[in-house]
């Protein structure tokens, strides 16, 4: 149980800011629609995706949508006005850099951009005074890093919440975005099938999580020595299939996910990983042993002819494109719940 709570009313103080009043008539009114539905709230993280209930997953999903449709109708909406997103990078990145820096502005907020290699970070700071000191500075934090026991003890030891945006084990922020994708495509993704083709990596890991949350089912399909870690399964979960033919995995399923076959951290086994992974390309004949409206999916960047067949990647079931700028739309949502917890419109 966190020792620390956070305020979640917005506290409206644009008469006292050196705003344009254009810009403060545009603020009161995107804000004064908002109603935080509690006082205060327990500080709440999101480093996986058991993190969430399937209530708080719906919810988020819920406002996703509704946020999306503003955005796309031009509308000013700045809940977390005032507030500040750190965002720390020990990993490069393109679409997590940009989705919730991108996000926090449309948000009201601003983003600080934080790597370790200009910063304290790299220099032997302990993870945990990281964490006291940034969380005093700012309203929420996102991490993208290596080991997943990082963005845990800087969590443990923040006053605030704190986001994963890519550990080597998990990427739930990207498995959210995928599954937020089908739900707006087909519909919801429970009692589906989703085949996995390629590397056991942290992608693999947080569909694991999302099958038992959502209730779908997994065919997995990897290389010898590239196979699932059942030990980090829980006990008891039934919800998936092992196949050692990556074919066999997509019939009839719903939806075909792929990934990089070297995440990483690991480009040193690159060599090795294209050798063993020869087979394991979501390709034509792959794609048509699904459902005939099965969706294709790949979290990017995509090497075409590696993992994934150029005619399946650019085809008409391939949705990568809104799965990454649902990137933007989810995290969106998901900085407003951390933030200032569930909110009502009128």
């Amino acid at each position: 149980m966190s020792l620390w709570t956070t305020e979640s009313s917005i506290i409206d103080n644009s008469d006292h800011l050196a705003y344009p009043d254009h810009y403060v008539n545009l603020t009161r009114q995107s804000r004064s629609v908002i109603n935080a539905s509690q006082p205060t709230m327990a500080i709440k993280h999101f480093l996986q995706m058991s993190d969430f209930t399937l209530d708080e997953f719906n919810y988020v999903m819920e406002r996703a949508r509704v946020i999306k449709r503003r955005f796309k109708e031009y509308q000013p909406y700045h809940p977390l006005l005032d507030r500040t997103l750190v965002m720390i990078f020990e990993k490069n990145s393109t679409r997590t850099r940009l989705s919730f820096e991108a996000g926090m502005h449309q948000l009201g907020g601003a983003a600080i951009y934080l790597n370790t290699r200009d910063s304290q970070l790299g220099r032997g700071e302990p993870v945990e005074d990281a964490g006291q000191v940034i969380s005093r500075m700012c309203d929420i934090i996102m991490i993208r890093t290596f080991g997943q026991d990082i963005i845990e003890r800087f969590a443990a030891h923040s006053r605030v919440p704190v986001i994963n945006g890519l550990t080597n084990e998990h990427h739930p922020c990207q498995v959210f975005a995928d599954v937020f994708t089908y739900f707006e495509h087909r519909g919801s993704i429970a009692g589906k099938t989703v085949a996995w083709i390629g590397d056991a990596n942290n992608m693999l890991y947080s569909w694991l999580q999302a099958a038992q949350i959502f209730g779908f089912h997994l065919n997995i399909s990897t290389p010898k020595g590239y196979e699932v870690d059942l030990s980090r399964i829980p006990a008891g979960q039934a919800n998936f299939t092992l196949f050692d033919n990556p074919s066999d995995a997509c019939q009839d399923v719903d939806l075909v996910n792929t990934d990089v076959w070297t995440s990483m951290g690991y480009e040193a086994e690159n060599q090795a990983r294209i050798k063993a992974f020869d087979g394991w390309i979501v390709d034509a004949a792959k794609m048509a042993r699904a459902r005939p409206d099965a969706l294709f999916m790949h979290c990017l960047p995509a090497h075409r002819g590696e993992e994934v067949a150029a005619e399946v990647i650019d085809g008409k079931q391939s949705v990568v494109w809104d799965e990454a700028e649902n990137r933007l739309h989810i995290q969106k949502a998901m900085l407003e719940y951390l933030v200032i917890g569930k909110v009502s419109e009128a």
